[in-house]
């Protein structure tokens, strides 16, 4: 079988069926030891780790790599569109990009594909995953684009999503460069579930972000997600705090990863709304296990998590569904990283993640 029809016909066969997946980052230095974490946590779903100890595997530099005008310094990632040698860089871009948007078969040999250093962890779990029996799943990450052009300035403090040229290279160049990894995580013949990871959406409406239109985010998160999904992968858009929900739900993602813990409220204000995508295939990624505070981590149990997803799930489900069917369209996470946690609470973490996904499987049969 064609390794694209095989990837659109794992993506379109996937249930998620309560099983545990995890939220990229990880307190490690060593990504064999966080895969090991990984596979005992999420021995069904495994994505690769990130490891932010690292200085190429931060949010905003970690996807960056061969993006004109995009400059890495010490402690900051900033934009310049006037340096010497931008133009000509900006021309063979584009040229590449139009490119593999005509032939995705050139993708792994183009400058989209990263580079072994910052793609470690990508790489460690895809010679990990390699016929390795018990697989549903593999998930990726990558940065969403608000998220990086509102983390990247230029010297004068400029925000990098206030550049037309900048937010056009950052918006193609991260759609590209999900399209190759999804293909790359594709190649294991298992549905690819690729998040893109997008915490900043939480400021929407803030005076932080005066001037930014929902359109415009609608339109650059829509072309990573078909690039995504073109590759034959199920996309999904992971936010750690309230935002819009209505505009996430209106887009064309497959699953929708958001803090249940903390924002489970704000969220059944659209109860129509996720009805409806769930009713359309959709998937939720309930960030069910805390991750914020350490007092939290250590004062929530398996039972108690369990206990506050069947509430909510029912306050979800209503009268007229199950609340197995709705477990049945989900995945229990941590509501976000566990990148700035000690190893200790990140296996915490970890652990209630496989227990409370367990008990719920257990208890409705899936």
């Amino acid at each position: 079988m064609d390794q694209t029809i095989a990837m659109t016909a794992a993506r379109h066969t996937f249930q998620p069926n309560g099983r545990p997946a995890l939220i990229g980052s990880l307190p490690l230095t060593r990504h064999a030891e966080a895969l090991d974490w990984i596979f005992t946590a999420t021995p069904e779903i495994p994505l690769w780790p990130q490891l932010p100890v690292n200085p190429h595997e931060g949010m905003l530099n970690q996807f960056i790599e061969g993006f004109p005008g995009i400059i890495e310094e010490k402690d900051r990632t900033l934009f310049d569109t006037t340096g010497p040698g931008f133009e000509a860089a900006m021309l063979a871009f584009f040229e590449a990009f139009l490119d593999v948007s005509e032939k995705p078969d050139r993708l792994p040999d183009s400058l989209f594909a990263m580079g072994a250093t910052r793609a470690a962890g990508l790489l460690a779990l895809v010679a990990t995953a390699r016929g390795r029996a018990g697989l549903t799943a593999v998930k990726g990450q990558i940065t969403g684009p608000f998220t990086l052009l509102t983390g990247i300035t230029d010297a004068n403090k400029k925000l990098g999503y206030y550049d037309p040229m900048v937010r056009e290279i950052v918006v193609k160049g991260l759609a590209a460069r999900a399209a190759w990894q999804a293909m790359l995580l594709g190649s294991l013949n298992l549905p690819v579930l690729l998040f893109i990871d997008e915490p900043a959406l939480a400021g929407l409406g803030s005076s932080s972000f005066i001037g930014v239109a929902n359109d415009d985010i609608r339109q650059d998160l829509v072309e990573v997600i078909v690039a995504i999904q073109g590759a034959g992968g199920l996309a999904g858009i992971h936010v750690c705090a309230n935002t819009d929900w209505n505009l996430l739900l209106s887009l064309p993602i497959d699953i929708l990863s958001f803090d249940a813990y903390g924002y489970f409220d704000r969220l059944i204000t659209c109860r129509t709304q996720v009805l409806s995508f769930l009713d359309r295939g959709g998937i939720l990624a309930w960030g069910l296990v805390p991750t914020g505070q350490a007092e939290l981590i250590e004062k929530e149990t398996t039972a108690s998590l369990v206990a506050r997803w069947q509430r909510n799930a029912e306050q979800l489900a209503g009268e007229d569904r199950k609340v197995r069917d709705i477990l049945a369209r989900t995945l229990i996470t941590p509501s976000c990283g566990t990148g700035s946690l000690t190893p200790a609470l990140a296996q915490r973490v970890l652990t209630l993640t496989h227990d409370a996904s367990t008990s719920l499987r257990l208890q409705y049969g899936l």
